[in-house]
């Protein structure tokens, strides 16, 4: 968690607001669908935007603001299929 609160600057990735590092917690990739818990499946987002991004209507938009982060800040070596848990 550490890691990801120092990387998004210790607030949430899209309103802005300083959070607590138990705030390093929302996966791009659920955890329920094979998300795997690494950084560059974990975003820092404050309780409001991570309640809205996993139940609210525009869940979307969440989605894709995460993506462009992630994608920005990992460039090129960010693959969303390599931040899913594989058997074999």
């Amino acid at each position: 968690k550490e890691i990801v609160w120092d990387r998004d600057n210790k607030q949430c990735i899209i309103c802005g607001k300083y959070v607590p590092k138990s705030c390093a917690n929302g996966h791009f990739i659920k955890r329920s669908q094979g998300g795997l818990g690494i950084p560059e499946n974990i975003v820092t987002l404050c309780p409001e935007c991570h309640f809205e991004e996993d139940f609210g209507q525009n869940t979307k938009l969440y989605e894709q603001k995460i993506e462009s982060y992630l994608k920005a800040y990992y460039g090129e070596n960010w693959n969303k299929e390599k931040l899913t848990y594989k058997k074999y």
